[in-house]
């Protein structure tokens, strides 16, 4: 049975969602909505949706079976929780919620309605993120003892349309790209024990350069450079580096793994793809064929997996409790940098099933 899908939130990510949300044959998408309705139109015409509502009148459609959440991080949690009340599944883009008391919220209310909901990023179910699980699981590096991550950039004020929500609370690196991350470690390494983290504020006001808002300024609310230890329930023990404020070049890896008897280097969390390396102890990096489908761009994977989960009774790989923990890292890294103490986490996960790797493109099991 298909899923209808409605989407919320018509900005820059929809485009990237709608290709491929179209070609899941298990899933028809049958709305848009967006506060700005000539925004929901133009999407609309583009990707040839058949209805364009207003959101509160897509959340209230009793057609619509899953709501794919792509509004701006603020209003996450408050769609979420509507979604789920109005008896919908929900797929989000992160960050799931912005404090780990919305997100738990968000878990219990999901529970007491039998409806499921997910969360982005669905990077982790393309092919470089699944090779690197394989690799991990058959012992390539033998146990992972240590990583670094790295998100290192200048910030978004110089592409991004409308880039303050970015800078507002609930933005910042750590919340806009930290799950990108956290989600590929988490996939990788299993749950996390403690965070031990600094971090600061290093341009109080950013300048808009991009268009329509050139030449206006924002006023920072949140850290933009941010360092965390995290040390796992695994016993792994890293570092995590998010910032918007390195404006020149580094040579920073974006994620490695350490294991006792090789190195792991993970392709760019933010994509599906990328090269896989390895290294074995005192080795040259070589790199290893992709496993898995799902190479090049791929959002909306997660939302079609959630779906086809429903159907075949099992769970959703890109799921409430990896989003719920995640927010509570983030959270907890926060709240470290702000209070100068090492933080327990008081949330869990479990690592998912891992994708299947023989399966046809846009065909789930």
């Amino acid at each position: 049975m298909k899923a209808r899908v409605g989407l919320i939130g018509c900005g820059n990510i929809a485009g990237a969602y709608l290709p491929n949300l179209k070609q899941f044959p298990h899933l028809v998408v049958d709305a848009c909505a967006d506060l700005h309705a000539g925004a929901a139109c133009a999407l609309a015409e583009k990707f040839g949706i058949p209805r364009v509502l207003a959101p509160e009148e897509l959340i209230a459609d009793p057609a619509i079976d899953l709501v794919v959440n792509l509004t701006i991080p603020q209003a996450h949690a408050g769609i979420n929780m509507a979604c789920l009340q109005s008896g919908k599944h929900v797929f989000s883009e992160k960050p799931f919620a912005l404090t780990r008391d919305e997100a738990s919220g968000i878990v219990r209310v999901a529970a007491a309605c039998g409806r499921r909901v997910g969360c982005a990023p669905d990077t982790v179910l393309g092919a470089g993120a699944q090779t690197c699980r394989s690799l991990l699981d058959a012992g390539a590096i033998g146990r992972p003892v240590g990583f670094t991550a790295n998100m290192l950039c200048g910030g978004h004020e110089g592409w991004h349309p409308s880039p303050g929500f970015y800078y507002a609370a609930g933005g910042g690196p750590l919340f806009d790209m930290g799950p990108y991350y956290l989600h590929a470690l988490l996939w990788l390494l299993g749950p996390v024990r403690s965070v031990s983290a600094s971090a600061t504020i290093t341009f109080a006001e950013r300048t808009i350069t991009s268009q329509p808002k050139h030449g206006e300024r924002i006023t920072v609310e949140v850290p933009t450079h941010v360092l965390a230890l995290l040390e796992f329930v695994s016993g792994a023990v890293g570092t995590l580096t998010m910032s918007f404020d390195v404006r020149g070049p580094h040579s920073n890896p974006r994620l490695e793994i350490y294991g006792e008897e090789g190195s792991l280097q993970v392709p760019d969390p933010n994509t599906f793809g990328g090269p896989v390396r390895v290294a074995p102890v005192r080795g040259e990096w070589s790199e290893v064929a992709l496993t898995h489908g799902y190479a090049t761009q791929s959002r909306g994977l997660g939302a079609a997996d959630l779906a086809a989960a429903v159907s075949a009774g099992r769970d959703h790989r890109a799921n409430e409790r990896l989003a719920l923990h995640c927010v509570d890292i983030m959270e907890s890294i926060h709240e470290s940098a702000r209070e100068g103490r090492r933080i327990e986490l008081g949330t869990t996960c479990e690592r998912p099933v891992p994708m299947a790797s023989s399966l046809p493109q846009f065909i789930l099991d």
